[in-house]
């Protein structure tokens, strides 16, 4: 079983090592979207009114990038709190090195610079081990990473007592949902890589009475030998059309109507060209459904305006994973789930 944080012993100075996913989306060194920041800060408040030392581990982009401006985004969550951005952990003679974790006072947060200007992608047992100096114990709470065998996601876990934590454990129960969902269930599948999202059809086949196959997928899935179950439905018209067309959309509707459960991933067209109309349709039509809803997926996310992600919030449960939602549906579990237990 997962260990949840609030079975953690966090006393007065324990150093709680918490993996989040702070890759942000930044443009012109402005943040974009903080949501997952958002996401993390019960889990943080939670280890700093015990009295306990919150250093956070993130990465952003591939690598080439600082944590810094994403520093100063999270400082606005914690404002009458201590937040130090620790730039090189390992320097032990600079004052935003390793000497900052080691004055980190008790209810102060430390943000290590970006994981992946080291050995993160490796999985690397030393490199782990040097994280775990600096803790007591760790906590994932970066769902959104935990199908990548990342060093801080999964080794780092072998060295300390280790916990999920709260928006961790949500996503995880609530995405578990789709395992046993009411019927009728729809399964709307957008976006693109089919090849990654194929062994999510074949599982779904089993349990979802339709699938919705649209966006980039759908030329790919024509070809496949479940294209011919009556469960899998393709969009109306030319099928590598660049976005849903108003017959597709309306024969989405009926379906909408008449399900109780979907699970949604991936727009409906091609939005890195600007087509959005049919992404955006489908969401509205989805807010207005008396549906349990089950949406995920950054691409999808990213086109939708505030006032329909709060509409759809109301009745369902949007994921900040896209590549951990598919796989943990796909597969039952994740490489970082499986290192917590």
């Amino acid at each position: 079983m997962i260990k949840s944080i609030e079975e953690a012993e966090i006393i007065e100075g324990t150093r709680v090592l918490v993996r989040v996913d702070w890759n942000l989306p930044i443009k012109d060194g402005v943040v974009l979207d903080d949501s997952r920041i958002e996401a993390t800060v019960k889990t943080i408040n939670y280890i700093l009114n015990k009295g306990g030392k919150a250093i956070i581990l993130s990465h952003l982009g591939d690598g080439a990038d600082s944590l810094e401006v994403v520093v100063r985004e999270a400082e606005k969550f914690f404002p009458n709190t201590q937040v130090k951005f620790v730039r090189d952990p390992w320097n032990a003679s600079s004052a935003d090195g390793k000497i900052a974790l080691e004055y980190l006072g008790n209810g102060e947060i430390a943000i290590i610079e970006n994981v992946r200007f080291w050995m993160e992608k490796e999985n690397d047992k030393c490199f782990a081990q040097k994280l775990a100096e600096f803790g007591d114990i760790y906590v994932n709470e970066a769902f959104s990473v935990s199908h990548r065998k990342h060093t801080s996601v999964v080794r780092l876990a072998e060295f300390l007592p280790a916990f999920a934590g709260f928006n961790f454990l949500n996503e995880y129960n609530e995405l578990s949902k789709a395992f046993e969902p009411e019927h009728p269930f729809l399964f709307i599948l957008g976006g693109a890589k089919f090849d990654t999202k194929l062994p999510l059809v074949e599982k779904f086949l089993n349990i979802a009475d339709d699938i919705f196959i649209g966006g980039a997928n759908a030329l790919p899935a024509s070809g496949e030998s479940f294209a011919d179950n009556p469960k899998i439905i393709f969009p109306v018209g030319e099928i590598d059309a660049l976005d849903a067309n108003t017959e597709t959309l309306e024969m989405l509707s009926e379906k909408i109507k008449e399900a109780k459960f979907i699970v949604w991933n991936g727009p409906l067209g091609n939005y890195e060209k600007g087509f959005v109309a049919g992404t955006v349709a489908l969401a509205r039509m989805l807010a207005d459904s008396n549906a349990q809803l089950m949406i995920g997926g950054g691409d999808t996310l990213a086109v939708l305006k505030l006032e329909v992600k709060e509409k759809l919030t109301s009745h369902g449960f949007i994921s900040t994973g896209g590549g951990a939602m598919l796989d943990f549906l796909a597969n039952g579990t994740l490489p970082g789930i499986e290192a917590l237990k």
